[in-house]
Order: structure tokens, then C-alpha cells, then sequence
């Protein structure tokens, strides 16, 4: 996990969650960013259209 960047993490927690994905997958990739403090939030609204 530690080699993937902060945004490449937040993207594939995103597709994983698009493209519903094991549970298990997708809060492993939670517990990830939650560990590296990331903001999810601001993330979330760079990836919106504008």
C-alpha cells in the first residue's frame, strides 16, 4: 500500500466502490487512508465534473 500515491489510493477507493468491489477490498483501501490521514472529502470533490 505504501507505494501508491494519496490520490492514486483515493481513486481506487472510489472505483472500488463504483464497481462494488469485495467489501473487504474496499475497507482495507478505508483503513489505508484513514492511517495516511488523507481527506477523502476533498478528494471527492476534485473528482466531481465542474
Amino acid at each position: 500500500m505504501e507505494l501508491l500515491s494519496d490520490d492514486l489510493l483515493i481513486d481506487t477507493y472510489f472505483a472500488a466502490i463504483e464497481y462494488k468491489l469485495e467489501p473487504d477490498f474496499i475497507r482495507m483501501l478505508a483503513i489505508e487512508v484513514k492511517r495516511r490521514g488523507v481527506d477523502i472529502a476533498a478528494h471527492a470533490n476534485r473528482r466531481q465534473p465542474a
